[in-house]
């Protein structure tokens, strides 16, 4: 299989099929593909599309399959992979699982916009608006929940990393990047992806990139971002 991705330090969606990959040792070979000088670029957009008819990235191939969107990727594996837990073995937890990485996918623009990921930067914690700080507690609530109801131990969600821990990987990020107040609960669980073998990976190979796209390099609000967070 192969994994078609962006740049390592800004790409969140790329990250986290990569990093479900990494964690549970399935072997893919890795396509990447640096974002132009904007994240509209046509030139990008074009050479994408041989990959994508979306035109977005990530995207899967396994063969003659393509397979784009992160979700539909995560589940794709499940389906292939049966073997390994890329989600919860447990019904309950597993439905939460999928529920909340329903829920990352589709929400939170508030917190992607005005704190785009950049792990090559770090900026103090402030007041970012009401949107942002919703955003956050709600994802605060979302790990309190999975964590107190985990089974057989472990740092992550649900005990063992699974595909929610992938989706939510780039918020935990967000969330140390950008300086914000974290409980002990939610630094912990902050602290154990950015421990995780696959994230220092990745981490080690953005921070060596070269490529930079200045519409990620400021701490403010910038609504361009959405279409890439």
């Amino acid at each position: 299989m192969r994994l078609v991705i962006a740049n390592k330090v800004y790409s969140s969606w790329s990250l986290r099929p990569w990093l479900l990959m990494k964690q549970l040792g399935i072997p893919f070979e890795e396509v990447l593909m640096p974002f132009g000088p904007t994240f509209d670029d046509p030139e990008w957009k074009r050479a994408v599309a041989a990959y994508t008819p979306a035109g977005k990235l990530p995207a899967l191939i396994d063969g003659e399959l393509q397979v784009w969107d992160t979700l539909a990727i995560m589940e794709y594996l499940a389906e292939k992979r049966p073997d390994l837990p890329i989600w919860p073995t447990d019904a309950a937890a597993r439905a939460m699982a999928r529920s909340i990485s329903a829920e990352m996918h589709s929400g939170f623009a508030g917190l992607r916009g005005a704190c785009p990921m950049n792990l090559g930067r770090r900026y103090a914690g402030r007041d970012r608006g009401p949107g942002v700080a919703a955003d956050a507690a709600r994802i605060m609530a979302i790990w309190r929940e999975a964590r107190d109801g985990r089974k057989g131990g472990g740092p992550f969600l649900f005990g063992s990393f699974c595909a929610a821990d992938a989706m939510y990987a780039p918020v935990a990020t967000r969330l140390d990047t950008y300086g914000f107040a974290l409980d002990a609960d939610t630094r912990a669980y902050v602290d154990a992806i950015l421990a995780s073998e696959g994230y220092r990976a990745w981490l080690a190979e953005a921070l060596a990139e070269p490529w930079i796209v200045p519409e990620d390099e400021v701490d403010e609000p910038a609504i361009a971002n959405l279409r890439r967070s």
